[in-house]
C-alpha cells in the first residue's frame, strides 16, 4: 500500500492528493480528514484520520455526503473509488468518545441528528446512480461496513478483519449492519451480532459484506487499471476486476456454519444459549460466554432487528428501525458504561442494568422494533 494521501495514477508513478490538485483544476479543495481528487472520468475519495483508523465525526460525514451528492450530478464522473488512509484499517467506526459524551451529557438529540445524516449518506452509496467501488484493507468496524458494504463493487483483502461489535459496548449494530446480517447465508448474521465476533475478508465475501478479495499489494494496480472500466455498469466492472486481481481464501465461518445454524436458529435468546450449552464442544462454548459478557438489553434488541430486517429485506427500513434502537438505547444506562469499560477506563468489566437476560424488558424491545417508521 502507498502512504497515506497518495493514489497512483494509471500512466503515471504515484503523486500525492496535492500534487494532483495542481495538475487538475477541477479537483475539490481539500478539507479536514477527507481528501476527494478526480481523474479523467474517475473520482477519488480517501478517509485522512489514520491515527484513529479513519473513525468517522460529524464533519466526516458531513464532507462525504456533499462529496458524493455532487458526484451523482456531475455527468463528467463516471465512478467513484473510496478508501482509508494509514496501515491499520480502512475505518473504525463512529468515533465512539464522541458517542459517550453525547450520551453522558444530556446530547441526545444532537446524536441521532448525526446518526440520520450517517444512515442517510449509508442509503445514498446503496443506491447511487455509478459505481462506487471500495478498498478496504485493516480494521471495517461499524460506520466503516455503513460506508464499505452497501456500495456496488466491494473489493477486501483477505486478511482484513472486519466486526460489528455493538452488543458488547451496550448497543446495537446500526448503518444498514443489520440488514446485511439479515441477508447473511442461515443465522451467522445472529451468531456474529451476539458474540460481538470478528471475521476476515474472505468470511465478509461468505457473508455478502464484500464481493471480492484482492491482495492489499495489487491495490495500487487494480486502482491504475480502473481507467479501462469507464462508462461500464458495475457488475461488468465487478466481474473483470475479478477476473483480472481476485485471489481466494477459505472462509472460517462456512465451515462452521452447521453448528451456528443448529444453535442460532433458536426462536429465542434464552434458547440460543440453551442449544448452545448442550453441544458441548469448545466452539459453543466459546460463542455461549461471549454472549453472556454483552449487554443482555442490547443482545435482545440486536437479535430482534435482525430477523425483523431478514423478514423485510429493505434496507431503508432497516436504517429506520436501527434509528429507532439507537434511540431506545441512548436512554439506557448500558450504552455510556459498555463505552465506559471498553473504551475510557478500558476494565473490561461493565455493570449491565440489568445484568441478567430475563430481567430485560423485551415488551419494550418488541414495541421499539415493530414501531412504524
Amino acid at each position: 500500500m502507498l502512504p497515506s494521501g497518495r493514489f497512483r495514477i494509471r500512466g503515471a508513478s504515484a503523486i500525492s492528493w496535492q500534487q494532483h490538485r495542481s495538475r487538475n483544476d477541477r479537483t475539490r479543495p481539500i478539507k479536514t480528514f477527507i481528501h476527494s481528487a478526480r481523474n479523467g472520468s474517475l473520482g477519488f475519495i480517501e478517509l485522512r484520520r489514520p491515527a484513529a483508523i479513519n473513525a468517522l465525526t460529524r464533519g466526516m460525514l458531513a464532507e462525504l455526503t456533499e462529496v458524493f451528492t455532487a458526484w451523482a450530478q456531475d455527468p463528467a464522473i463516471s465512478m467513484v473509488v473510496l478508501r482509508g488512509a494509514g496501515e491499520r484499517g480502512f475505518c473504525a467506526g463512529g468515533d465512539i468518545k464522541d458517542f459517550h459524551a453525547a450520551v453522558t451529557e444530556s446530547e441526545h438529540a444532537r446524536f441521532l441528528e448525526l446518526l440520520s445524516l450517517e444512515f442517510d449518506l449509508n442509503e445514498t452509496i446503496s443506491s447511487y446512480p455509478k459505481p462506487v467501488v471500495t478498498l478496504v484493507h485493516g480494521l471495517c468496524m461499524g460506520g466503516g461496513i455503513g460506508l464499505a458494504s452497501h456500495a456496488s463493487i466491494r473489493i477486501t483483502t483477505p486478511e482484513a478483519r472486519f466486526a460489528m461489535p455493538e452488543t458488547r459496548i451496550g448497543y446495537s449494530p446500526d448503518v444498514g449492519g443489520t440488514h446485511l446480517m439479515g441477508r447473511a447465508p442461515g443465522h451467522l448474521g445472529e451468531y456474529l451480532v451476539l458474540t460481538a465476533s470478528t471475521f476476515s475478508g474472505a468470511d465478509a465475501v461468505e457473508l455478502g459484506f464484500a464481493d471480492m478479495l484482492v491482495d492489499s499489494g495489487r491495490f495500487e494496480e487494480l486502482v491504475d487499471a480502473l481507467a479501462d472500466f469507464e462508462a461500464m455498469p458495475a457488475p461488468e466492472i465487478a466481474a473483470g476486476l475479478e477476473v483480472l486481481f481476485g485471489s481466494f481464501a477459505a472462509s472460517g465461518l462456512a465451515a462452521a456454519q452447521p453448528w451456528i445454524d443448529a444453535a442460532f436458529s433458536a426462536p429465542s435468546l434464552a434458547g440460543i444459549l440453551e442449544r448452545l450449552d448442550a453441544m458441548g464442544h469448545s466452539a459453543a462454548a466459546e460463542a455461549a460466554a461471549a454472549i453472556r459478557a454483552n449487554s443482555p438489553t442490547s443482545l435482545e434488541c440486536a437479535l430482534a432487528a435482525v430477523r425483523a430486517a431478514r423478514a423485510e429485506d429493505h434496507l431503508r427500513s432497516a436504517l429506520d428501525r436501527e434509528l429507532r434502537v439507537a434511540d431506545y438505547l441512548m436512554h439506557r444506562p448500558d450504552l455510556a458504561e459498555g463505552i465506559r469499560a471498553q473504551v475510557i477506563d478500558k476494565d473490561r468489566n461493565p455493570a449491565w442494568k440489568p445484568a441478567r437476560l430475563e430481567e430485560v424488558d423485551t415488551a419494550a424491545v418488541a414495541a421499539v422494533i415493530a414501531e412504524a417508521p
